[in-house]
């Protein structure tokens, strides 16, 4: 079934919305940038010929006003001011919100909004403003000529694509000549109602690029047929047959077979202007755009072509003779092959995610009255599409604490010896099977004494407990917790941070701090790059199986009485030198069965933090499917979720950074008692 229109156009227009929000805050940089103005200027026109064809009437109608105002800003009238940068940003959220269909008729605000745009951009434009229009007139490109066939499905009507409004569309970048061809009409009697079965040829000379064409037809591209052509200098008119016999209408031979009427029409449009057409075709691009939905399923099928594999691979290992065992593992490598080919469809570069927030801390920055510049750094940083989606929200609270609790206000800054301008940084960087994002501001850092007092006064740390400085960090993500003493539309009330934290642990992931009092805060998220099949560890304690994920094991060694140590009721394993803290997985599920006599300690990081879990039998690794756990079970710590063996049975997969903490948090009461 094909794809609902309107609802194509709403998904492309947000990404429409994006770059040109991004545009103009560069253009707020770079005010004289005519590629900047001209691309603001591309994302404008296609919204308004896009929203037109496809019902958005309101929208159409706003952005047509907006881009006649903003026209003052590309002909040198005016100047990309950060005034105007500024309205013409709040223009754009007022488009989003004519993306909805019941959108107010008539219009107010929006023609409120469009009443100060030009009379901003009305002003006279300095006196090299002007300069600059003219150095850039003289400049510009000489026009260009394309033929342009287009073919669009026989149920566009039905589909509401309208071709009247795409030649409308053609006919705004410059002087057109059109020819309906009508080749493929079937007699009247067995014409369909409603069906299409018209082509055009279209005659463009204009200056915008050839980019704009393609604009034009960005929403209906993947359903016709389009072909682009730029045709040669239109001095001389060649002769008609020169044309035909060119395009393959006509043979050269005398006693040819006569031409089609519409292969006549269409060379006659091109004779007009043209003497010589370079031949030339458009090519497709590279990439498709397909709904999410389809990828989900796609990972699902997958995932159970692992889970089938897998018992495959069980069958081979107990048949006597062995002859399954190469189909098995070729079915492996296989599938081996097709799971890393699919999660890379879903990987999309984390920039997407990171561009989002340069208006954030525009807007945030004047409303708190800061000087604040955002910088980012590994923008093309792969990671899955779920896990970006999910990671928005907690994002947006890190970035707004960083303004509004780290960086000063400017006479703090300068008063401190500091640039009056503050920064903050995204940043991201691949570590192995997980993404590191890191958040960091060059502020005034965390003040351990007062997160220290309020966890005391909350009771979520012991008074004159012994922890760590990241242990201490750890307590601003803690329910209601917040050292600002007065409360602002942005802060005080203690709601944010623990929702980061919670966030994040869904996405199977650990928060870690580091601060530095007068230098900064660094918040840092290590995420794993996907959330849907992972490479696992298949361990044994008591009667259960489980799995850890295999980017968090470091090694196994087996535990010997000679390596345990006990010190303070904790215990610890001397790991060539190093005593590393360790856990009984069977005192932990409460295991019945007596121990095995030869276990094994397979060792697990979290962060920069170590820890030996305890088990009765390392199996070996495990391709795992992920599988949520149901609402029951979704609060049952220790576990991030579960997945099915070979056999059918179900394994939990462990929660290795729940883990980690909640042996430090055993360390920490056992220190403090």
């Amino acid at each position: 079934m094909s794809p609902d229109p309107a609802a194509v156009f709403r998904q492309e227009a947000q990404d429409l919305f994006e770059q040109l929000e991004q545009a103009l805050l560069d253009l707020e940089r770079l005010p004289g940038d005519q590629d900047l103005i001209n691309t603001a200027f591309r994302a404008l026109h296609t919204v308004k010929g896009s929203g037109a064809m496809f019902g958005f009437d309101a929208l159409a109608r706003f952005t047509h006003h907006l881009e006649s105002a903003f026209d003052g800003v590309r002909n040198g009238k005016a100047v990309a001011s950060p005034g105007l940068i500024s309205l013409t940003l709040s223009a754009i959220d007022h488009m989003r919100a004519l993306m909805d269909p019941s959108a107010a008729q008539p219009d107010p605000e929006g023609e409120a909004l469009i009443g100060r745009l030009r009379q901003m951009t009305e002003s006279a434009a300095p006196p090299q403003a002007a300069a600059t229009a003219a150095a850039t007139a003289a400049d510009a490109p000489g026009e260009s000529t394309y033929r342009i066939r287009f073919r669009l499905p026989a149920d566009a009507l039905e589909r509401g694509i309208n071709p009247l409004l795409l030649l409308d569309e053609l006919r705004a970048l410059g002087p057109c000549r059109t020819v309906a061809l009508t080749g493929r009409l079937p007699p009247l009697e067995a014409l369909p109602p409603g069906a299409l079965f018209l082509d055009w040829e279209v005659m463009l000379t204009t200056a915008a690029p050839r980019s704009a064409i393609d604009d034009v037809f960005i929403f209906v591209f993947d359903d016709m047929d389009l072909q682009v052509e730029r045709l040669a200098d239109p001095e001389a008119g060649p002769r008609l047959g020169e044309i035909l016999v060119e395009r393959d209408d006509a043979a050269p031979e005398a006693e040819a077979p006569a031409v089609s009427g519409d292969s006549l029409k269409s060379a006659l449009n091109e004779q007009t202007p043209l003497r010589q057409a370079a031949p030339g075709r458009q090519s497709a691009g590279d990439s498709i755009r397909i709904q999410a939905q389809h990828l989900d399923e796609l990972i699902d099928r997958v995932g159970q072509l692992v889970i089938a594999q897998a018992r495959l691979k069980q069958l081979a290992a107990s048949e006597a003779n062995g002859l399954f065992k190469p189909v098995a593992e070729e079915i492996e490598r296989l599938s081996n092959e097709l799971r890393d080919t699919t999660m890379g469809i879903r990987m999309v570069p984390i920039g997407s995610l990171f561009g989002r927030f340069r208006r954030l801390v525009r807007d945030l920055a004047e409303e708190l009255g800061k000087d604040i510049l955002l910088t980012t750094a590994g923008e093309e940083t792969e990671l899955d599409k779920t896990v970006i989606e999910r990671l928005n929200d907690p994002l947006v609270h890190l970035v707004r604490n960083a303004l509004d609790h780290g960086i000063e206000s400017p006479e703090q800054r300068q008063a401190a010896g500091k640039p009056r301008q503050g920064r903050v940084q995204l940043s991201a960087v691949h570590s192995g099977a997980q993404v590191l994002i890191s958040i960091k501001d060059d502020g005034r850092g965390l003040d351990l004494a007062a997160i220290r007092a309020r966890a005391e006064e909350n009771g979520l740390i012991p008074p004159g407990a012994r922890l760590s400085d990241q242990e201490l960090y750890l307590c601003i993500f803690q329910p209601g917790f917040s050292t600002a003493r007065a409360v602002s539309s942005l802060s005080g009330r203690g709601v944010g941070m623990d929702v980061v934290k919670r966030a994040i642990e869904g996405l199977r992931g650990l928060v870690e701090v580091g601060s530095s009092p007068g230098q900064g805060t660094e918040i840092t998220l290590r995420l794993p790059l996907t959330l849907a099949i992972i490479d696992g560890l298949l361990i044994r304690v008591g009667r259960g199986r489980y799995i850890i994920p295999l980017a968090a094991v470091e090694e196994c060694v087996e535990l010997s009485l000679a390596d345990d140590l006990r010190s303070k009721g904790r215990s610890f394993l001397n790991l060539r030198g190093d005593l590393v803290p360790f856990l009984r997985l069977r005192d932990l599920f409460a295991s019945p069965l007596p121990a095995d006599p030869f276990q094994k300690v397979v060792i697990v990081s979290s962060g920069e933090q170590r820890v030996g879990l305890v088990v009765d039998q390392v199996i070996g690794d495990h391709q795992t499917v992920i599988k949520s756990l149901s609402r029951l079970h979704a609060d049952v710590e220790s576990f991030s979720g579960a997945t099915i063996l070979g056999d059918g049975s179900v394994a939990l997969i462990l929660d290795v950074p729940h883990l980690v903490e909640a042996g430090q948090r055993h360390d920490a009461l056992v220190a403090a008692s």
